[in-house]
Order: structure tokens, then C-alpha cells, then sequence
């Protein structure tokens, strides 16, 4: 239970993005470094932090290769609006845009936090988590029901007043002195333990960045290849940004490293390897007819491979048997999709397609994904941390 409890700690103080980020930096405990200077090559762990991502790399002796762990730091939720407060009929509401796909439904009548990143004027980064705060009330069911307005809907009641105020105060700032932010609600309930399983927000896919991160901590001893540790932001949106899978940021950091030890960087990709980690689907009980009848992952059986002939995954013959060598002694399941249900995708191909890395795409069964509130199984969280440190010190 020790690694379930530090997962209930991991998902408590990452309340956003920009938390889970600074979370990995801290943790891991090495130097951070300026992008804008020239990225250090020594033996040993080094960071990058830009924005809501993270990477981490540590350089071992005689390097051949990448080995990278890829995983995404957000989650669904409600973006609050540049300038959020506003009144109506003597509440205090808060502007917001939906962020991601997040299950509607799931969200109403929850208390909230909101939590993100805030820049001054000064050009200064704060991170904010204001605690229980908001909440989207449902109407009664004496008033009828109607169809669900996304713009009205949605906006949140506050329950102490103007929440740029509540920041400002945080802070310890004039609301004046808040040139931008990137605030998000997110379930304030704290994870809780239901036997075999755990239920929390944003497990899509903390679950794989807190698995990711163990393995990492643990793996960085006995590396013989550059071990990578990617925590992308915005992927639940596109990834198609400066902090996203589909950005330069990989690509930057791998090609300075390569350089600086003075490799050619694509001669290195070819020999690199990387394991997408997103949470998967489990075979939903009440719902079995949208699961592909023999692909059915349950949880608590093991990490899941996930593939798809349309490459919505990148997992390919050669990818998938690097995974099943990490996974030798460890259950483990493969998911594939419904013909007639549509399919996600992850970070996978656009690692594959923006570098040429092999790359396989594997993560722990989830129900109820995208939620307010997620169900993981605390053994598949363990089989998978213990995966990708096979992985990564593996042959």
C-alpha cells in the first residue's frame, strides 16, 4: 500500500497541470535547467520544466540510445475565462471554458478547487489552489429537465465571493498586478481507497505520470541508455503547443543532448525506444457490447497494451514485444477497439511521427475515464511501475 498511498499524495498536491510539473521537478531533485542556455551533457539527472511539462533525462556513462517514458500532466475540467467574475441573481458565478472531454454530468453538485498557474505583471509564475471553493449545481428535478446549454450550464457558483480576488489574496497581490493565468476547477474530493481499487480525479493520466516517475527514481542507478522521463501538457486538447507531444520540446532537449555529446541525433533516435503510458479502458460491466468482445481488459489484470490498425496507437509488432519483455512475469492485456465504437489516441504517434522513435502505447485499465471521478486498480498501478523500470534497464 506504500505506493498507493504516495499516489493519493502525488494526485493531492496535483491540483493542475503546472502542479504535477513542478511535483516531478521537485522529486526528483535535479538541477533545472534554462532552456536558453545550453543544456548540460554531464553524468547524471537533469530537468527541464516548461510550463505544465516536465523532462527529465539522466546520462549514464557511454550512452547508445533514448529510452522514454511519455506521459501528460492534464486532465478534463473547466478553464476558467480570462475574466471570470460575474453575478447573477445574488450569486458570485465564475466564467469557464471546457477544457478537454470531460463527462458533463460527472461534475455537477461536486465541490471544487481551482488551481493552475498565475503570471504577474512582472513576468513572475505563481502556482495557485484555492481548496474547496466552487460547485456547478444541477437544477431540481421539480423544475424539469432540460437539454444541457455548454455556455450556461456550466458556470460554476463561488462560494467565497470574486474568485480573482481569492487569487490575488493567495498571492498576496492586487488583482491589478495578474496579467494572465491558467486556472482549472478540478474534483476537491481526495482520493479514496474501495479495496482492490482507487477513486480520484485526473487519473487520465496522473496514474501514469506517479507510474512513470517511480519507475524512473528507481530505474536511474543502473541506466545504460539515456533514460527520459516526458510529462507533456495539453494533450486532452491536441498537444498541438509549446508544452504538448505535437511541440518541440522532446525533439528539442533529445537533439541537445545527442549534440552535446557530440552525436548525430538521428543516428541516436533510431537506436531509441519509447513507452507511451495514457490510461486505458477497462471493459465496462454494464456496457460490455462497446468493448471489442475478445479485448477485454478488466482492472486489476495487468497493464494494457493498446493497439489499432488506423495507428490511433502506436504500438507495432517490434514495439509490442520490447513491452512484452518488460512485462515478462507480470500480467498484462491488450486492448483493441469495437469496429463500430469510436477510438482515442495518445502521445504515442506523435513521438513516433515527429522523431521515428519505436514506440509502444500501454497504460493501466481505467472506468468512468474522463470523470470528475475515475476507478483505477491499485495492483495494475504497481505491475505498471514495475513494467517501466524493466523497461528501462532492460536489454
Amino acid at each position: 500500500m506504500n505506493q498507493t498511498h504516495d499516489l493519493i499524495s502525488f494526485l493531492s498536491a496535483s491540483p493542475s497541470a503546472y502542479h504535477a510539473a513542478r511535483i516531478v521537478a521537485d522529486r526528483l531533485g535535479f538541477d533545472v535547467h534554462d532552456e536558453t542556455r545550453p543544456l548540460p551533457v554531464s553524468e547524471g539527472g537533469h530537468t527541464v520544466v516548461r510550463g505544465g511539462a516536465v523532462i527529465s533525462y539522466v546520462i549514464p556513462e557511454n550512452p547508445r540510445g533514448f529510452r522514454i517514458i511519455g506521459t501528460h500532466t492534464d486532465s478534463p475540467g473547466f478553464m476558467l475565462k480570462p475574466q471570470p467574475d460575474f453575478q447573477a441573481h445574488g450569486f458570485d458565478q465564475v466564467g469557464v471554458e471546457i477544457y478537454g472531454g470531460p463527462i458533463i454530468s460527472s461534475w455537477f453538485d461536486r465541490d471544487l478547487t481551482v488551481a493552475g498557474r498565475v503570471v504577474l505583471i512582472d513576468g513572475t509564475e505563481h502556482l495557485v489552489d484555492l481548496g474547496p471553493c466552487v460547485r456547478i449545481p444541477n437544477l431540481a428535478i421539480h423544475l424539469g429537465q432540460t437539454e444541457l446549454d455548454k455556455q450556461t450550464h456550466v458556470q460554476p457558483i463561488s462560494g467565497i465571493g470574486p474568485i480573482m480576488d481569492a487569487v490575488a489574496a493567495q498571492l498576496g497581490v492586487d488583482v491589478a498586478d495578474i496579467a494572465g493565468h491558467e486556472l482549472i476547477t478540478t474534483d476537491a474530493q481526495p482520493a479514496e481507497v474501495l479495496g482492490g481499487f482507487l477513486s480520484a480525479g485526473r487519473l487520465d493520466n496522473l496514474s501514469s505520470v506517479h507510474a512513470g516517475l517511480c519507475a524512473f527514481e528507481r530505474a536511474a542507478k543502473d541506466a545504460e541508455d539515456i533514460l527520459v522521463f516526458a510529462a507533456f501538457n495539453h494533450e486532452e486538447v491536441g498537444s498541438s503547443t509549446a508544452q504538448g507531444a505535437a511541440g518541440p520540446f522532446l525533439e528539442d532537449v533529445l537533439t541537445r543532448v545527442a549534440e552535446g555529446l557530440g552525436r548525430n541525433p538521428r543516428e541516436m533516435f533510431a537506436a531509441s525506444s519509447c513507452v507511451s503510458a495514457d490510461a486505458a479502458h477497462s471493459v465496462h460491466p454494464n456496457y460490455a457490447a462497446k468493448h471489442d468482445p475478445h479485448h477485454q481488459p478488466i482492472l486489476n489484470g495487468g497493464p494494457v497494451t493498446k493497439i489499432n490498425a488506423k495507428q490511433r496507437y502506436a504500438s507495432d509488432a517490434v514495439s509490442i514485444a520490447m513491452w512484452e519483455r518488460a512485462c515478462a512475469g507480470i500480467p498484462h492485456q491488450t486492448f483493441v477497439g469495437n469496429n463500430a465504437v469510436p477510438c482515442g489516441t495518445t502521445i504515442g504517434p506523435l513521438t513516433a511521427t515527429r522523431l521515428g522513435i519505436s514506440t509502444v502505447d500501454v497504460g493501466v485499465p481505467l472506468l468512468s475515464m474522463h470523470s470528475a471521478r475515475e476507478l483505477v486498480g491499485t495492483q495494475d498501478q504497481l505491475w505498471l511501475t514495475d513494467a517501466l523500470e524493466a523497461y528501462l534497464i532492460g536489454s
